[in-house]
């Protein structure tokens, strides 16, 4: 029987859809999307492409970008006008070391700058931090930098530091600006009627938040590790406080967008307002942002639950990182005069200092409770799952101790009419408080170089966050990007999050709790009561299970 003829196509049937190929420069596209904050599905809504096409491209990111890379070098002209690597990445840190120092009030020369240069530029090329790149001829070595006049003056020109005064005792604290000014600052008050409540002011400070003390056999034994780096993991809080004592929501500023122990959490319910830049550094950009995202909305809430008109004055220093331009009705901000600081800055007369102390002894405390809780504990194996998010936990706590009378204590010297006559909170006092409590729990803890703590060494430790950068500081600083969000690009990106199981192991885990509470504590009334906070706590997880 012969084979029936397979039946023509119908000349109205639509054409097979084509599967379209993305470009690597789409792929790019759809990275750096990502890496703004959006999502997988609204990337997809935008770009006509589904959902696990986005994630699919998401896990390859490091694979795509090293593509673009060698792309990019293959494309570029080979010149032998390439700049040394060494000398860029150099510049950057040194960049950053006459900000810091500027902020500080420590006097600047020329030939000191040239001085650090060098010292850096050497450090650089014997650690080998940057490796020759195509189109140099010849490795660098420690002679062909020599930081010349010439190279200083171009270099002042590409970093526009041609305004800052870099002479003798021209960066020092300025005392006769410092004495004359709250004077004009009261003019101001008067004139425009602002209520303590109504006049702010507002620094940064970088915070080593994984510092202990150098003493301490766990820094000696992991400081020996290839690529620890513990101690100079650093950010950078924007403080900003009222002379009656409220203290805002901190900026902080972090060196990755989503590190791996925030990933999935929603950054808005942070006890801080969370941005981000690899050098974990305070920008004009940021500071913006800050101001516009954080700074209104916070402070509008404010006066209004307290009926107050927003008609706001913010006291700001004139640094590197804070933009001369920030405009918006109802705000009016002042400048304080160049190198006072240090003498009126509120947020720098103790309030920072005692944060830290606070924050110093708030890390011991979470150490000794971990202690507590854990049968198997090693300070060690502990430090290693200290994260970014036990810092904000710390920094929550730390500020929730602040007093809000040791917050209006600080404008003593700005603003002394706005000041009560506390006695018990000052900042001296805070921090006093705080150094002894480190020390107790330091003991507590015990080992090498901590059974054995003394108040000075709490101090040192304390002290160290303000203190001028180091040349290991500044190099980790100037790193392009974090390893840690390089890892995190590896990973896989769908996490079912809480689950149904999820949610049922945290229930079990609650009801074993309180089986423990029942039969362990034979405080009956304690039992109960602390029975109840935890079934009313944990409502909200048992409400889901019934949706």
């Amino acid at each position: 029987m012969p084979k029936r003829p397979a039946p023509s196509k119908a000349p109205n049937s639509l054409p097979k859809k084509q599967r379209k190929v993305m470009t690597i420069e789409e792929k790019v596209k759809v990275l750096d999307m990502l890496k703004s904050g959006q999502t997988a599905s609204s990337i997809g809504r935008q770009l006509g492409m589904n959902e696990s096409s986005v994630r699919s491209i998401k896990k390859k990111e490091m694979e795509i970008r090293k593509m673009v890379s060698k792309s990019y070098l293959s494309k570029a002209k080979q010149v032998s006008t390439k700049r040394d690597p060494n000398i860029v990445k150099m510049e950057s840190a040194l960049s950053l070391w006459i900000e810091d120092c500027r902020k500080k009030d420590i006097p600047l020369q020329g030939n000191v700058i040239r001085e650090k240069a060098l010292q850096l530029y050497n450090k650089i090329v014997e650690e080998g931090t940057e490796e020759p790149q195509p189109g140099t001829s010849t490795s660098p070595d420690r002679g062909s930098f020599q930081a010349s006049r010439g190279w200083f003056d171009k270099f002042a020109k590409r970093f526009n530091i041609r305004s800052v005064k870099l002479h003798g005792e021209a960066a020092s604290a300025d005392t006769k600006a410092a004495e004359s000014y709250p004077e004009t600052l009261k003019g101001i008050i008067q004139e425009m009627g602002y209520r303590p409540e109504q006049v702010f002011s507002m620094d940064e400070t970088g915070l080593f938040w994984k510092r202990m003390s150098i003493r301490t056999y766990l820094m000696k034994d992991e400081a020996k590790a290839p690529g620890f780096k513990a101690q100079k993991d650093r950010i950078t809080l924007i403080m900003c406080g009222n002379a009656a004592g409220h203290m805002l929501k901190p900026g902080l500023i972090y060196k990755s967008a989503n590190p791996r122990a925030l990933k999935n959490k929603n950054k808005n319910t942070l006890p801080v307002y969370w941005m981000h830049n690899p050098k974990a550094w305070i920008t004009k950009v940021l500071a913006s942002d800050w101001f516009y995202q954080c700074f209104i909305p916070e402070v509008k809430t404010y006066l209004s639950d307290l009926g107050l008109e927003f008609k706001v004055l913010l006291i700001m220093d004139n640094a590197g990182g804070h933009p001369t331009d920030l405009l918006r009705d109802g705000v009016q901000i002042e400048f304080l005069p160049a190198n006072t600081t240090s003498l009126i800055q509120p947020m720098d007369q103790g309030i920072i200092r005692a944060f830290k102390a606070l924050y110093t002894r708030n890390t011991l405390q979470h150490l000794v409770n971990a202690m507590d809780a854990m049968e198997d504990f090693t300070l060690k194996e502990y430090w290693k799952t200290f994260t970014i998010a036990s810092c904000l936990s710390i920094i929550q706590s730390a500020l929730q101790d602040m007093k809000k009378e040791t917050l209006n204590a600080c404008w003593k010297k700005l603003w002394p009419d706005a000041v009560h006559d506390y006695k018990g909170f000052s900042p001296e006092e805070i921090h006093n408080g705080a150094v002894n409590k480190a020390v107790k729990l330091a003991k507590l803890l015990g080992g090498e170089g901590l059974t054995d703590c003394t108040e000075e060494e709490v101090n040192t430790l304390i002290d160290a966050h303000s203190d001028p950068l180091t040349d290991d500081d500044l190099l980790e600083l100037t790193k392009s990007a974090s390893e840690e969000e390089e890892e995190s690009a590896q990973e896989q990106e769908d996490d079912e999050g809480l689950s149904i199981d999820r949610l049922g192991i945290i229930l079990r885990a609650q009801q074993q709790v309180l089986s423990y509470i029942e039969e362990w504590d034979l405080q009956f009334e304690r039992a109960l009561k602390t029975k109840n906070a935890i079934d009313s706590a944990m409502e909200t997880y048992r409400s889901s299970t019934r949706q």
